[in-house]
C-alpha cells in the first residue's frame, strides 16, 4: 500500500480516459447540489477533501468488472489501469463540475433532479468579506436564472460575452490551463484590456485559478497482490463518508464478471423472503455469510465464515445453495414465531439467525426440522444463547462452531453445543434489565408470551394477529407513577421482574394507579369476572393475591423466580447461585 498526493488535474484526465474507472458495484452518484457547491470551495481555497483509494487493477484475488466514472467520456471496453475503491461521490462531483463539457446531471436538497453549470463570481471569490454561498453560482443547464414563471431573466450567461459582462468564470474550464488562458485572453479584449480588469483578474488566478490548476488530492494505491480481504479491511479503516464498500459490495463487482448480477439477484430474493415482519432484518452481508456457512459445511472441511472465506466464495457454490438458504430462513422465521417472537424489534439477536438458518436449511434434508425432537433440540440451542448472552460480539467463531456441532448434536447424536455448555445466566441480571435493548429482556418477553399470556382486558391470547392488532407492547405491572409514589427502589420496579406484554388498551386503563385498583377498572372495562381476571393475570407470572394486595415485595421475589424457572425450561441449563449471598442481598431473600 502507498500513499501519495496527486494532482488534481492528473486524477481528472484519468477519470476521462477511463485509465481510473470504478468497480461495477452498481452504486449511483447522490451528491446533491449543496453538496458539490460545499466541495468546490473547499478546493478552491485549498481545504483538504479527504483522501482517495485505488486498486491496481489485474489483481488475480479481485478481477472485478468495471464502468467509467458517470459522466466520463471514456470508453466503457477500455481496461482501466485503477479501480477507485473510495472517493467516488468526491471524484465524479470535481469531474462533472470541473472538467466535463456537459452540464452536471445533480438535484435539489429536497431530492429533485436538476442540471447545472457551475461558475466562479471573479468579484466575490477575491473579496475576503464575501459569503461563500455568493462565490460559487449555480446556474441551469440553460445558463440562464428566470423568474415570474420563466418570463424574466434574471442571469444570461448564454454567451461567452454575457460571462465577461458579469464577471463570471466558467468553472468546466479551471483545469484546463489552455482554455482557461484563451477565456482570459477574450475577457481582456472585451475589457479593452482596461487595466483595473487585469489587475483583477490577475488577483483572481494567482488567489483562485492557479491553486486550484495545482491542487493535490492524497490517493492511497493498494497493489496488484493485494488479497480481497485486506481491501475491505483497508476500507473500512480509511472511508470518510458516502456509501460504504462492504462484503456483499465486493462480491458483487466479482461475480460481476461472470454476468451475473448479485445486487438484482439479492433484491428479488429481498421481496420474496426477507420483507416480513422477522426477517426484514436481513442484509445482504448476512446472507452471504450464511450462504458461505452452509457452503464450507456442505464442502466436509473446515466451517468458517471470516471476511476473507465470503470473500472468497464461488459463484458456483452461491447459486447452489441460494434457494435452499433462503427456504431455511423461512423456516426460522417459523420457528421463532413459535416462540412468540414476531417481529425484527423484539428479535433478541440479529446476529443469531446466521447460524440459525443454516442450522434450519441443514436440518430440512429428509425433513428433519419438522419433527418435534428436532425443533426442541434447535431451540435449546437458540435459548442458550440469549440467555447466555453469547451472540453480542466476535460471532464468525462461534457460527462456525454452533453449525457443524448442533447438526451432529441432533442427527448424530454429538456432544453437547459449545453454545449450551457455555450458558450461564446470573440471577441478579434480572434487575439490570432495565430496556429492552438486550437480548435477554427480549428473550423473556418471549416466554411470556409463549406461556398463553393473555390481554387483561379481553382475555385474549397474545398470539401474532393479537400482537400486530391489539398494539402489544412492554409495561410495568406495578406502574412507574405509583411505584415512585411509594418510594419503591427504582432498580426493581423498572427491571425486567415489574414488566410485561400489555395491549394499548388495557395499559390506558392501568395509568398510574395501585394493582388493587386498576384491577377493578379493568373488570369493569371489559365486563370480567374477578376469577376470569385473575386467570389472565397468572398467565403473565404474576400472583394475582400478591398483585390485588398491592404487595410489591412478595410479587417481586415470586415472579423473579418464576423468570428463572422459564429460563432454566427453555434452555435446559440449571441457573445456580439462586441463594447466594448475592442474590440475598439484592432481593432481600433466596430465588429457590
Amino acid at each position: 500500500m502507498k500513499t501519495n498526493d496527486r494532482a488534481l488535474i492528473d486524477l481528472m484526465k484519468a477519470v476521462d480516459s477511463g485509465k481510473a474507472q470504478l468497480p461495477d458495484f452498481q452504486r449511483g452518484w447522490v451528491w446533491d447540489d449543496g453538496r458539490i457547491k460545499a466541495l468546490i470551495l473547499s478546493v478552491i481555497h485549498n481545504f483538504p477533501v479527504g483522501a482517495a483509494m485505488f486498486l491496481e487493477y489485474g489483481n488475480e484475488s479481485i478481477h472485478f468488472k468495471y464502468k467509467p466514472i458517470e459522466g466520463s467520456n471514456a470508453n466503457p471496453e477500455s481496461e482501466p489501469d485503477e479501480l477507485i475503491l473510495d472517493g467516488q461521490q468526491r471524484l465524479t462531483s470535481l469531474y462533472n463540475a470541473l472538467y466535463s463539457k456537459k452540464a452536471v446531471h445533480t438535484k435539489t436538497d429536497k431530492g429533485k433532479e436538476i442540471d447545472r453549470f457551475y461558475y466562479l463570481d471573479i468579484e466575490k471569490a477575491i473579496d475576503p468579506s464575501a459569503d461563500d454561498e455568493e462565490i460559487v453560482v449555480s446556474i441551469p443547464s440553460t445558463k440562464q436564472v428566470t423568474s415570474d414563471f420563466g418570463r424574466k431573466i434574471e442571469i444570461d450567461l448564454s454567451t461567452r460575452k454575457n460571462e465577461f459582462c458579469q464577471k463570471m468564470f466558467p468553472l468546466n474550464i479551471i483545469l484546463n490551463p489552455g482554455e482557461e488562458q484563451g477565456w482570459q485572453n477574450d475577457y481582456y479584449a472585451y475589457y479593452n484590456y482596461d487595466s483595473r480588469i487585469i489587475k483583477q483578474f490577475t488577483e483572481f488566478f494567482s488567489k483562485i485559478i492557479l491553486p486550484t490548476q495545482t491542487y493535490a488530492m492524497p490517493v492511497i494505491l493498494l497493489d496488484k497482490e493485494t488479497p480481497r480481504e485486506a481491501v475491505c479491511q483497508v476500507f473500512e479503516n480509511v472511508n470518510t463518508g458516502g456509501v460504504s464498500l462492504t462484503v456483499f459490495e465486493l462480491v458483487t463487482a466479482v461475480f460481476a464478471m461472470d454476468n451475473f448480477p448479485l445486487r438484482k439477484d439479492w433484491d428479488e430474493r429481498k421481496e420474496m423472503y426477507f420483507s416480513g415482519e422477522l426477517l426484514n432484518i436481513v442484509t445482504a452481508t448476512d446472507f452471504l455469510t450464511a450462504l458461505t456457512l452452509l457452503s464450507s459445511f456442505k464442502s466436509g472441511g473446515t466451517v468458517s465464515c471470516k471476511k476473507k472465506d465470503v470473500l472468497a466464495l464461488p459463484l458456483i457454490e452461491y447459486k447452489k445453495y441460494a434457494d435452499a438458504l433462503c427456504k431455511g430462513f423461512s423456516v426460522a422465521d417459523k420457528l421463532l414465531q413459535e416462540e412468540r417472537i414476531f417481529s425484527s424489534r423484539d428479535l433478541p439477536y440479529s446476529t443469531q439467525l446466521i447460524p440459525l438458518a443454516t442450522i434450519c436449511t441443514v436440518l430440512m434434508e429428509n425433513n428433519k426440522i419438522k419433527t418435534t425432537n428436532t425443533k426442541n433440540m434447535v431451540k435449546q440451542w437458540y435459548w442458550c444463547g440469549v440467555f447466555g448472552e453469547l451472540y453480542g460480539s466476535a460471532n464468525e467463531t462461534r457460527y462456525a462452531n454452533d453449525v457443524p456441532q448442533v447438526i451432529k448434536w441432533i442427527t448424530a447424536d454429538g456432544d453437547i453445543p459449545k453454545t449450551i455448555t457455555d450458558f450461564f445466566f446470573n440471577p441478579t441480571r434480572l434487575i439490570s434489565m432495565q430496556s429492552r435493548q438486550s437480548a435477554a429482556y427480549k428473550g423473556i418477553m418471549a416466554l411470556i408470551l409463549k406461556n398463553h399470556a393473555r390481554d387483561f382486558i379481553s382475555g385474549s391470547e397474545m398470539d401474532f394477529s393479537t400482537y400486530s392488532n391489539e398494539k402489544i407492547d412492554i409495561h410495568h405491572i406495578f406502574p412507574k407513577d405509583y411505584c415512585i409514589g411509594q418510594r419503591y427502589d427504582k432498580s426493581k420496579w423498572n427491571s425486567i421482574v415489574n414488566k410485561t406484554p400489555i395491549s394499548a388498551s388495557s395499559n390506558r386503563e392501568i395509568g398510574g394507579a395501585a394493582p388493587s385498583v386498576y384491577l377493578g377498572k379493568l373488570e369493569k372495562k371489559g365486563s370480567v369476572m374477578p376469577s376470569d381476571l385473575d386467570d389472565y393475570v397468572e398467565t403473565h407470572w404474576i400472583d394475582h393475591v400478591l398483585l390485588r394486595n398491592d404487595d410489591f415485595g412478595a410479587f417481586f421475589i415470586d415472579r423473579a423466580r418464576k423468570l428463572l424457572s422459564a429460563i432454566e425450561q427453555a434452555t435446559g441449563r440449571i441457573i445456580s447461585g439462586k441463594d447466594s449471598d448475592e442474590v440475598n442481598q439484592v432481593f432481600g431473600d433466596s430465588l429457590i
